[in-house]
């Protein structure tokens, strides 16, 4: 992107009009044509934008839901049935399998490896086959909606770099994170809302929660415009919208006016684009203060939204209640919505907080398919679910038959995709016997990252912003390819 381009992008509406020197009426007038243009039916009530902006190539999906589960799911436990295993319970991993690859300090000093086969019963669903762990009942009703994508590697091997590279294509912290990308190059659906929204669900169990902080869903060097808003699941659904005790909309508006021309002269001083910026935020908060309370309000869906997500949907903060308000998001054009359900890091206790963590999410995971479905939004939204990394096959501290932990594992992983483009009823990758190494289609968090943005219709190799001198990418420098399999 040329410095013309970002001077253009960063001009708001009112700067362009006062710089044209055109009439108050000829202003009106264009702007009712701007919005016209862009309105879908009954749009010029919600907000929401006609169309996608000019992309690459045909989009297959609009918008985005990404769960992610905080610390790691087990694979092996979850959806990389691995029957051998059985015969070699409490035996030690191969050093042919294990190959010297580093290991975490939680393990590294153990003196043996004991392999701890899965104490869950597997079962072979749906047309394509796909075998799912028995702490997935409803995730099991849905397989052939589902692209799921059993190799998966990453390079990072502790939960810090490994969630921000998932994130924003990068271990080190500062860059632009996926939600933000999407609302750098595709913009806007609904100009009342965020483009770019995050949610953190509760666990059911908070055993072992992994600290994650605002910086996963920050723009890094991208317009801070393109930053995540946090919806937050008690008091006011974002902090600050309402207005103080004794503040009415009117003297809001007259404040905003006043801080706006405060900024503009502060602008025209020093030009940092960030101060564009804040009066983006400012009024975007304004234009929410109408639309954010009605859109998180729950009590007006049906009894029959309620029984999909399970009973947890009406207690705020869930998982269940959260992946429902993910949905009425996109439902009103927000473009991508980032879930994060934490407590996924199971070093110990695997018996004791997987059922837990399955049954805050299988339901409702499946309830929002359902729901995507019967709302017409299946084809157009894609949901992403997985975590950072893998787990180990062999047991990390003491091991039983029906229990037993698990450390962080690399080398390979399970994520899956429904709606959205993605091919459902795939099944693509395959690891070893101990689920360990990848033996067939490796997929790198990069090359997962390049069949998203494909998803949306853009080149990942022409997605670009100049920072710092260079053109920069969210998959880097690095070769990075589509996964054409995965694609509808």
């Amino acid at each position: 992107m040329t410095p013309i381009h970002e001077h253009a992008l960063s001009r708001t509406r009112r700067q362009f009009f006062a710089g044209t020197g055109l009439s108050l009426g000829t202003a009106a007038l264009s702007t009712l044509l701007g919005q016209t243009a862009r309105a879908l039916e009954g749009g010029a009530k919600t907000g929401i934008g006609a169309a996608l902006p000019e992309t690459h190539f045909p989009a297959k999906c609009k918008n985005i839901i990404y769960l992610h589960m905080v610390g790691g799911p087990a694979q092996m436990d979850l959806y990389d049935y691995k029957p051998r295993m059985g015969e070699f319970y409490d035996k030690d991993l191969p050093d042919s399998v294990r190959m010297g690859q580093r290991l975490t300090t939680m393990t590294s000093g153990q003196a043996r490896f004991p392999i701890a086969p899965s104490k869950y019963k597997f079962e072979q669903r749906g047309k394509c086959g796909m075998w799912i762990s028995e702490m997935l009942p409803h995730t099991a009703k849905m397989v052939d909606d589902l692209c799921f994508v059993r190799s998966m590697h990453t390079d990072a091997i502790n939960h810090e770099p490994a969630i921000t590279f998932m994130q924003t294509g990068n271990q080190v912290t500062g860059r632009p994170c996926l939600g933000a990308w999407a609302s750098y190059g595709l913009g806007s659906l609904n100009q009342n809302l965020p483009t770019f929204a995050v949610m953190v669900a509760k666990p059911s169990n908070e055993e072992q929660v992994q600290a994650i902080s605002a910086r996963l869903w920050q723009s890094g060097y991208l317009p801070g415009e393109h930053a995540a808003v946090s919806f937050r699941a008690a008091g006011d659904p974002i902090l600050y919208i309402n207005n103080p005790p004794g503040v009415s909309t009117e003297v809001r508006r007259k404040t905003l006016d006043g801080l706006d021309k405060l900024n503009r002269m502060t602008h025209d001083a020093v030009g940092d684009p960030e101060t564009l910026t804040r009066i983006k935020q400012y009024e975007m908060a304004f234009r929410m203060q109408a639309s954010v309370p009605e859109l998180a309000d729950l009590s007006k869906e049906d009894v029959k939204t309620f029984e999909l997500y399970g009973p947890d949907a009406k207690k705020p903060g869930t998982f269940a209640n959260t992946v429902l308000t993910a949905r009425r998001l996109v439902e009103k054009g927000v473009r991508f919505v980032q879930v994060y359900h934490n407590n996924w890091d199971h070093h110990g206790n695997l018996a004791g907080r997987m059922p837990d963590q399955c049954k805050d999410v299988d339901q409702p995971c499946w309830g929002l398919i359902q729901d995507l479905k019967r709302k017409g939004l299946f084809d157009s939204t894609l949901v992403i679910w997985g975590g950072e990394f893998g787990r180990t096959i062999y047991s990390q501290g003491g091991l039983s038959k029906t229990n037993y932990g698990r450390d962080h594992h690399p080398r390979c992983f399970t994520m899956w995709m429904a709606g959205g483009g993605a091919k459902g009823g795939v099944i693509h990758g395959e690891t070893d016997d101990f689920s360990y190494n990848i033996v067939k289609d490796p997929v790198s968090v990069h090359d997962f990252h390049a069949t998203i943005l494909h998803l949306l219709g853009i080149d990942h190799e022409r997605f670009t912003f100049r920072h710092q001198g260079l053109d920069q990418k969210l998959t880097g420098v690095e070769k990075a390819n589509v996964v054409k399999a995965l694609i509808g």
